[in-house]
């Protein structure tokens, strides 16, 4: 069977991170994802550790599957040999800075004029309009921005950084992808292409939907790590076992709360985590510091109370219930290596046999077959 996006063909100008995970999502649908780079070096990404054989191993898992054609974009005659490309393009994905790609003679409105039916997504920090538009950033920019920063920072002294990318991944590749398809979707009634301005900063609003209800609609003061999915409760937050093992109690429900008291025996009197937060996740920590996580993991799993043990990326991905849902099931070849694809959550229906392993493509591979001068 076709996968859904074997008809689509897409420019991908995009560097890094954002704009190459949602090139390489569609790809995994299907989608013709040609990448376009700088000659001589290609983009930065590239040229990013850790390696296998001179190739990035970051660069190779957000590009496999994909082509390479390099070009200067600001050589005279440029935008000319990309012609029969655009005419082509069912979707541009671009992560300049505002107005970069209007001064390159690429801009939207130049684009639309050779191909009206184009999807063109722009993804940048804070969008093509408003006052922080031409400002730099990056994710922890973004998330500080967006008010989630605020949210759980960790001790004054010594701040917690964010362990995701929240910005760019939930409120840039994703919103990207989504807003992508449903352009598509729509050129399919009207026939008409689409402008799409993604702001990553905007994006990660969506991830604190709590702290809207209760911050901005409510206009309740949320202190940080004080609220009740920030780690302001004994029921919802991280305590260290004997052996600095991790346990993640998320016992947000009584009756998985009163399971969890019941495994690490937890007095009743203290129990009720509201009337004394303090004093509860005190001694719940206490507790929990008597034995090794291996103690406690299979109690807690037995008690099926939401409690697990904090893994280790390595842990996650030789886990067996992982392996037995093919999460790492595909392959990225470097070389003559075979490594692990990244997850992505793309229905298998909709992905090639997991059996088919693809490479990140080597810089201007594919120049000769889209007609261009090798750079």
């Amino acid at each position: 069977m076709a996968q859904p996006l074997s008809d689509i063909l897409v420019l991908d100008f995009s560097t890094l991170l954002p704009g190459p995970l949602a090139t390489l999502m569609l790809a995994e649908a299907g989608a013709e994802v040609v990448k376009l780079e700088r000659p001589g070096k290609g983009e930065d990404a590239r040229h990013t550790e850790p390696k296998i054989d001179g190739v990035s191993i970051g660069y190779a898992i957000l590009n496999r599957g994909k082509k390479s054609i390099a070009l200067d974009l600001k050589a005279e005659g440029a935008v000319e040999s990309l012609r029969p490309l655009i005419e082509k393009a069912d979707v541009l994905v671009e992560q300049f800075r505002p107005g970069v790609m209007d001064r390159l003679g690429l801009g939207y409105e130049a684009v639309r004029a050779i191909n009206p039916g184009i999807v063109y997504c722009s993804i940048t920090g804070y969008g093509q309009t408003g006052p922080k538009r031409d400002f730099a950033g990056h994710d922890l920019n973004y998330v500080g921005d967006a008010g989630i920063l605020s949210l759980s920072r960790g001790p004054d002294e010594q701040p917690t950084m964010p362990f995701a990318l929240v910005a760019d991944i939930g409120g840039g590749s994703y919103p990207a992808v989504l807003n992508i398809l449903l352009a598509l979707r729509e050129r399919d009634h009207a026939g008409q292409g689409a402008r799409l301005d993604i702001a990553m900063a905007e994006g990660a609003f969506v991830f604190a939907y709590w702290a809207h209800a209760k911050g901005v609609v409510a206009g309740e003061p949320i202190g940080n790590g004080a609220d009740r999915l920030t780690g302001g409760l004994a029921r919802y937050r991280l305590y260290s076992a004997a052996d600095g093992r991790q346990i993640a109690v998320a016992a947000l429900e009584e009756k998985f709360w009163q399971a969890f008291c019941d495994v690490i025996g937890l007095g009743a009197e203290l129990r009720d985590d509201i009337a004394d937060p303090q004093a509860s996740t005190a001694e719940v920590a206490r507790l929990l510091a008597t034995h090794p996580a291996s103690h406690w993991e299979p109690l807690l799993a037995k008690a099926d109370c939401c409690c697990t043990v904090v893994k280790t990326p390595a842990e996650a991905a030789s886990n067996d219930h992982f392996a037995k849902r093919g999460v790492y099931g595909r392959r990225v070849r470097i070389g003559e290596r075979r490594v692990p694809a990244l997850p992505l959550p793309i229905a298998p229906a909709f992905r090639a046999p997991p059996s088919r392993d693809e490479a990140a493509p080597d810089l201007a591979r594919d120049n000769r077959y889209f007609g261009l001068p090798d750079p």
